[in-house]
């Protein structure tokens, strides 16, 4: 972290991780912005719109935090504005999830093209990312990651996740275990299984975690909570984890030395 702003997409500083399989979403995201051995900070990465019966939304955050936070306030800007009954078009009325991937891309955009070169003059990167998750009424459940530059991409079923931040610790078991086949619980077991991964294995991504689960056609979240230190349910998926490899690394055909 540089000046308090959260490290790009590619660096450490978070995780986020997002799921699409047939029955549904899953996100996950820490909380962490910086660490070190006596400054650490949390702030909130995952911000949920729904309306029940119509659309849930799921927004996951990364990288530069005034970029990110910027095109939050643009988005909830809107929000209010359309329903103080102005003609705005909104992530929450436009008529696709793609169309609110745009509305996101030009927002992240136009906030980069405003202060990207005051930003990178300070010595930080204006680098951010959002993850993009929902669901509206009519449409498919979907994923979108939006770049600073306002560009795109979805999860597809090839690679129904998406990822940012520090995701290299946790993409070896979604790789192995995620398709489009894969059980929302187990899709839910597979997303805490990876962030444990990366919590072991990176320091600066930390607790407490925001989970959202949204199954499909019921646009309205099925969970949405906060997961903090010394939680049972996450504490017994981490020993049973461990427990499972070091079993299966004894189990594991010997070499000769």
């Amino acid at each position: 972290m540089i000046d308090g702003r959260m490290a790009p997409e590619g660096d450490p500083m978070t995780y986020c991780v997002a799921i699409n399989v047939e029955e549904g979403l899953v996100m996950l995201a820490d909380t962490r912005t910086n660490a070190g051995v006596d400054n650490i900070s949390r702030f909130r990465k995952m911000f949920t719109w729904q309306e029940p019966g119509t659309r849930a939304i799921a927004l996951m955050t990364a990288g530069n935090l005034s970029i990110t936070q910027g095109v939050l306030s643009r988005i909830q800007s809107a929000i209010d504005r359309a329903s103080a009954g102005e003609d705005v078009e909104t992530i929450m009325n436009c008529p696709t999830l793609y169309r609110a991937a745009e509305i996101i891309g030009e927002a992240m955009r136009e906030m980069t093209e405003a202060h990207g070169d005051a930003i990178k003059q300070s010595g930080a990167s204006a680098s951010a990312s959002i993850i993009l998750s929902g669901q509206r009424k009519g449409g498919r459940p979907r994923i979108f990651l939006i770049y600073s530059a306002g560009n795109f991409i979805e999860a597809t079923r090839d690679t129904p996740f998406l990822q940012v931040g520090e995701h290299k610790y946790g993409k070896p078991i979604l790789d192995r275990v995620i398709t489009p086949e894969t059980r929302l619980s187990d899709a839910l077991k597979a997303a805490m299984v990876s962030m444990d991964s990366t919590l072991r294995s990176n320091l600066s991504v930390g607790m407490p975690l925001d989970l959202a689960v949204l199954k499909r056609d019921q646009f309205r979240f099925d969970q949405l909570r906060r997961i903090e230190q010394g939680d049972p349910q996450f504490g017994e998926v981490s020993r049973a984890w461990s427990e499972a490899l070091k079993h299966a690394f004894a189990e594991l055909p010997s070499f000769e030395v």
